[in-house]
């Protein structure tokens, strides 16, 4: 078993030894251009934004700051990593409190990755009732394993490579989700 010491030199060294895919002013501007689009597209809505926890904090608040227009926003916490590297059964920690029958719905998560997680979320809001569900996430990986065929967020950050990555919302065992760009753990 791993001692504390020895997973906090790991956690240290990880970030160290990363690559930096996106700096945090490209980071930036992929949020810039994900929150015109959203305002574009949800606008005149009345939406309800829900915040997956807890990878989607960091740019969910990013995107509040700037939609400047009526929302409301709350979050869910479904989870499937439970702070490790591999996913597990999906877990609800915390569902939607807000009424959202017959209002659209945005759902905002750190990554698409495989999307077991988000495509469960979006069929519950479906089917609770909501007029529309859209998705947006910060990173869109790039991969053939996604839960359907079919499941592509509508408003989308950047895409990257196949690779382990954290920072901006996204962990590494758990730390790191405060790292001030897009990181992808070396040899992963």
């Amino acid at each position: 078993m791993q001692t504390d010491a020895l997973l906090a030199e790991e956690i240290r060294q990880v970030y160290i030894e990363s690559d930096l895919l996106y700096s945090q002013l490209e980071v930036e501007q992929a949020i810039n251009r994900m929150a015109a689009e959203i305002t574009e597209a949800l606008g005149e809505q009345d939406p309800v934004l829900f915040c997956v926890m807890n990878g989607g904090l960091v740019i969910t608040g990013q995107l509040l700051t700037r939609l400047n227009f009526p929302l409301q926003v709350s979050y869910l916490h479904a989870t499937r990593y439970r702070n490790t590297t591999s996913g597990h059964e999906l877990e609800w920690k915390v569902p939607p409190m807000i009424d959202f029958t017959g209002r659209p719905v945005l759902i905002i998560d750190d990554i698409l990755d495989e999307g077991h997680t988000l495509a469960e979320i979006l069929d519950f809001c479906r089917a609770q009732g909501a007029s529309r569900v859209y998705s947006a996430v910060l990173i869109n990986k790039l991969h053939e394993r996604k839960a359907r065929p079919d499941l592509q967020a509508e408003f989308v950050g950047l895409e990257i490579e196949d690779r382990y990555i954290f920072g901006y919302g996204m962990d590494y065992k758990g730390y790191w989700r405060n790292a001030p760009g897009i990181y992808a753990v070396k040899g992963m």
